[in-house]
């Protein structure tokens, strides 16, 4: 399995927190899998593990290799000594032994040609199949394009939805001229006034109503409209993950694009790399 092969998959920021909620988000992320759904996102830093672990616990029942597994590596553990324990400990939550793809979470003080020595050792070690990052701007992208083995990161997780549309401006170019897949986190906005502005505004309620959908089902087609993009929404509710499912059948128009742009102009300039 390719990353590009995906349009959709399963974030689980936040899910394994709640000690009474595990049974529900076990069930959920099973669902998911037995929908269809392949690629399964976490990270070391997403409940001190624990989202790994729940992770783990819900896709043991599954064949290994109808599975996509991202995890992420905390900046701080990214050097050439600490990735691979990092990497171990995720791969013991998550009951496997190897990750399809692992992330450099974000940027830290460790130098990128040491955190791409790190990842080629585990891919070389049979550990990862591939490597990217999360959150870096078209100038990181640029940097960690000029160093050794640089330009084998195959995907960059960044913020992207309706309401959060600057990476438009010039990352989501870099990523195709590249082929570099964008992972979309967040893309139905979890921050709660981009959400509340985006749900109520008129224009986008009429793009769903003229498919028959709910506005969440528009952002997530919004979110993955691009070639090689994928949107990873995170859920804890079957009905929820059913309906991100259904958003598989939407395919947005130049019509429908044209009121998006009214109410959600894309960028006309440079902006900082939004992360919430």
């Amino acid at each position: 399995m390719k990353m590009s092969d995906f349009r959709l998959g399963l974030g689980t920021w936040m899910p394994g927190d709640n000690p009474k909620l595990y049974k529900t988000e076990k069930e959920v992320i099973k669902q998911a899998i037995k929908s269809g759904l392949k690629v399964i996102d976490t990270a070391e830093m997403y409940g001190a593990g624990r989202s790994e672990s729940l992770i783990g616990d819900a896709i043991k029942s599954f064949k290994r290799k109808d599975i996509y597994l991202v995890s992420k590596v905390y900046p701080h553990n990214a050097g050439f000594k600490s990735m691979e324990r990092s990497c171990l400990n995720s791969l013991k939550r998550l009951g496997t032994d190897y990750l399809d793809l692992y992330l450099l979470h974000w940027r830290g003080g460790i130098p990128l040609e040491e955190t791409v020595a790190a990842f080629e050792r585990l891919k070389s070690k049979g550990y990862i199949r591939g490597w990217g990052v999360s959150n870096f701007d078209a100038d990181d992208m640029e940097e960690l394009w000029s160093i050794k083995d640089g330009s084998k990161c195959i995907a960059n997780q960044v913020l992207y939805h309706i309401g959060a549309r600057g990476i438009e401006y010039d990352l989501i170019p870099w990523l195709q001229k590249h082929n570099v897949t964008l992972m979309a986190y967040s893309p139905l906005a979890s921050n709660l006034s981009y959400r509340q502005e985006i749900i109520q505004n008129e224009n986008i309620k009429s793009v769903a109503q003229k498919h028959n959908a709910t506005v969440y089902q528009i952002m997530l087609a919004f979110a993955f409209r691009h070639p090689n993009t994928i949107a990873i929404p995170r859920t804890s509710s079957s009905e929820h993950l059913s309906e991100n499912i259904l958003s598989l059948n939407i395919q947005l128009d130049k019509q429908d694009m044209k009121l998006i742009d009214s109410a959600f102009p894309p960028p006309t300039q440079k902006t900082p790399l939004g992360i919430i």
